[in-house]
């Protein structure tokens, strides 16, 4: 089906009558949702289709509505979003909450805009350090729908729960306006995310996801913006093509400049590991791929510092049920930050990550990006430009080793 067909049936599907209301969801970060579920349909469960890494991403704007732009993996009926405060210091209310399909730029698909509701009700305030996730909207989301929420608060105050760097463009406003299917009045660009940390579907009991763990490149940074060019992108288009592949939903949960064992650019791996990761439905398994930042900050980190991070993450994931890919960390000669001492940290974890046989499953992307030339450096074809990370094609290549069928682990 062509993306405009694709894009209209999605639309006529989201038309349909108000969703029935259920619990809304309150919790501290990390915590399991165990409300504001329909009740279950035999033999179907929750997954997540899309979620971003929160931080504070500045302070609140009074009376600011936000239509945040996003892009579903797995394809499911009974979407709900999950809107985080984890990084406030009050309670935040919304007071309006729509989900439509993306026509172009602001404006939406005739029709597709749909009101969220909360416990059956319009409003919801979240408390500090919470989630609330909205109850199910009826009708089938499609996978790979470019989906559009809008959300207004009235009286925000104080700091703002997001994701900064979303390499899509957003939009915002003053005044509610989150009803409204036309771009008028959202006229201001952003390109970040605003309070919006998670969408699930409800999908075949088979079907799982996979959540990527990881920095900057994960995170997606020079890749084209807009065009979902991500490495975790990518993946999403193989497993959707895979027929026999039961993982569909990819969450990307990259932070640029994030580090595995301390906090700077947002909290460190080990630390918003429960928030970011293991909170969300139908995760099956975590790809883990972190860790030069924490080589290249001349921190002191030793390699043994990072392999125990590297198990203490592993052991969290396998006591949730669900299993751990390592992935090799990059080549990054080059990079202003780089030296020997740095290479030979790399290397060595490196080494345990191949070869230690504690991660359920490897992907060498140190393998596939290197230059055949000078193995400390990306291939130059595969190189950004700022020889830390890829372009595009450096993207697609790293989304092409990852093996499909290391993604279907069971512990259970």
């Amino acid at each position: 089906m062509r993306p405009r067909l694709r894009q209209l049936a999605l639309a006529v599907a989201l038309c349909g009558a108000l969703s029935v209301p259920a619990t809304a969801v309150a919790a501290p970060p990390g915590a399991e949702p165990t409300g504001g579920k329909a009740v279950a349909a035999a033999g179907t469960h929750e997954v997540i289709t899309w979620g971003a890494s929160a931080d504070r991403i500045g302070d609140a704007v009074a009376d600011r509505g936000y239509r945040l732009v996003v892009r579903t993996s797995a394809g499911g009926t009974g979407l709900r979003i999950r809107l985080s405060n984890a990084f406030g210091d009050r309670p935040v209310t919304f007071d309006s909450a729509y989900a439509g399909v993306q026509k172009e730029g602001a404006a939406l698909v005739d029709g597709s805009n749909r009101r969220l509701s909360f416990d059956g009700k319009r409003t919801v305030t979240v408390p500090a350090g919470a989630t609330a996730y909205s109850d199910p909207l009826p009708g089938r989301v499609a996978a790979a729908t470019t989906l559009v929420v809008s959300l207004h608060t009235s009286e925000a105050a104080g700091p703002v729960t997001g994701h900064s760097m979303a390499m899509q463009t957003s939009y915002t406003t003053t005044g509610d306006h989150t009803a409204e299917e036309g771009a008028g009045n959202w006229t201001e660009r952003t390109g970040s995310w605003f309070y919006l940390d998670a969408v699930t579907v409800r999908t075949p009991s088979t079907t799982g996801a996979v959540v990527a763990l990881g920095d900057s490149i994960t995170d997606g940074w020079q890749s084209t913006s807009d065009l979902n060019r991500r490495w975790p992108d990518y993946l999403a288009r193989r497993l959707q093509a895979a027929p026999r592949t039961t993982v569909k939903g990819v969450a990307n949960e990259g932070i640029s400049g994030n580090k595995v064992l301390a906090d700077g650019a947002g909290q460190s791996a080990l630390k918003r590991l429960d928030r970011d990761v293991l909170s969300h439905p139908g995760v099956r398994t975590v790809f883990l791929f972190e860790g030069v930042n924490d080589i290249k900050a001349h921190s002191g980190t030793t390699a043994d510092d990072m392999i125990a991070g590297y198990r203490e993450i592993i052991d969290r994931v396998h006591a949730a049920g669900a299993c751990v890919v390592g992935a090799t960390v990059a080549p990054f000669k080059g990079w202003y930050e780089w030296d020997a001492d740095a290479e030979a940290v790399r290397l060595a974890i490196n080494e345990f990550i191949r070869n230690s046989g504690e991660f359920d499953g490897v992907t060498d992307f140190d393998r596939i990006l290197r230059s055949p030339y000078d193995r400390e450096r990306i291939l130059p074809a595969f190189d950004g430009g700022d020889h830390l990370h890829p372009n595009d094609k450096g993207m697609q290549a790293m989304a092409d080793a990852v093996d499909l069928n290391g993604l279907e682990c069971d512990r259970t």
